[in-house]
């Protein structure tokens, strides 16, 4: 198996991206080396309504990333444009948990708890805020466990609500017990 490293500046784009088939590494790595014009119309996006000049710059992105955007249902866009906004915004770190990187950066608990009780539009409108602060901190999160909330939130199938529910769980903990670990030592 081929590791890419998608901060590497040895790595061809193309070849990189090709060559991952985690469609997040690979959309993260098509973002981190895109334009700068590219990256602000991705970081630019409103996922929940797309206008048409923004869909261009979303499909190149996911199809660069392998995915076939193509034959997606009209909810699958708007998941996948939040996916690709808040990576422009916030990058991607696979290395860490997401509650620990959420922990680290110093996310409120308040925060991160409307974050994981929210669902539907007051997800799809507070996650942006809390990438942005994650941003400003300079903490990438880890969409291997964010893009799979997002895409499974809010699902009519009651597989993904359940799988939602142990996603927003295997954030929760991470994050508690960094707080509690920082609290303990202070």
């Amino acid at each position: 198996m081929t590791t890419l490293d998608p901060t590497s500046e040895q790595n061809d784009p193309l070849e990189e991206v090709a060559a991952y088939r985690e469609p997040f590494w690979a959309l993260a790595a098509y973002i981190q080396r895109a334009s700068s014009g590219e990256r602000a119309a991705l970081a630019r996006l409103t996922p929940e309504a797309l206008q048409p000049h923004q869909l261009a710059a979303l499909a190149r992105a996911l199809t660069a990333a392998g995915l076939a955007p193509e034959q997606w249902h009209a909810d699958t866009w708007p998941r996948w444009a939040l996916i690709a906004h808040g990576m422009a915004l916030a990058g991607h770190d696979g290395k860490q948990k997401l509650g620990r990187q959420l922990a680290n950066a110093g996310v409120s608990e308040s925060r991160v708890t409307k974050l994981l009780t929210s669902r539907g539009d007051a997800f799809t409108q507070l996650l942006p805020r809390v990438l942005r602060l994650l941003a400003s901190k300079g903490v990438a999160p880890n969409w291997r466990e964010l893009g799979e909330l997002v895409l499974k939130e809010s699902s009519s199938l009651r597989s993904r609500q359940d799988d939602a529910e142990e996603i927003r769980l295997q954030i929760a903990g991470p994050y508690f017990s960094t707080l509690a670990r920082a609290e303990s030592k202070s």
